[in-house]
């Protein structure tokens, strides 16, 4: 019996910032995941409705839908979706997990590649829940931005 290769997992990555859509899409395809790219939150909305996601990745700045209301509207179609919030103001506009929707908010910077790639696998080895693991009493919870 023949049986299919494993599935990539399958990401939606929405930016309106071309340059920064390739670059984040080449990285993501580099790891081995499959990845449609929306330029703006309404594309990025159809794609979610047309296909099936383990992980979306969205900026935040966007015109139009920005990425917190694209959040809202996708965890109408599925509250299980995992989500990352990508943006160079997470400090100055108080960007979190908990005012914002998304499973992790990440700071767009030097190091913004290697936090999306480690939590890309983290939100796809994770499954269904979609909560982040609680820290323990007296622990800082983990540092998802990067830091500035």
């Amino acid at each position: 019996m023949i049986t299919a290769p494993p599935q990539h997992p399958n990401i939606l990555l929405v930016d309106d910032n071309r340059d920064g859509l390739l670059v984040r899409c080449s990285l993501l395809e580099e790891v081995g995941y499959s990845v449609q790219k929306a330029t703006n939150g309404e594309e990025g909305l159809k794609l979610f409705n047309s296909s099936r996601f383990d992980v979306v990745v969205t900026d935040y700045r966007m015109p139009r839908m920005n990425g917190v209301e694209l959040i809202q509207k996708i965890r109408k179609v599925n509250p299980n979706i995992r989500v990352i919030l990508l943006s160079g103001f997470v400090e100055p506009l108080g960007l979190t997990e908990e005012n914002t929707g998304a499973d992790v908010v990440i700071v767009k910077s030097s190091n913004e590649a290697a936090h999306l790639v480690r939590w890309v696998k983290r939100l796809v080895n994770r499954g269904a829940s979609r909560k982040p693991p609680t820290p323990q009493p007296g622990q800082p919870a983990h540092k998802r931005t990067g830091g500035r």
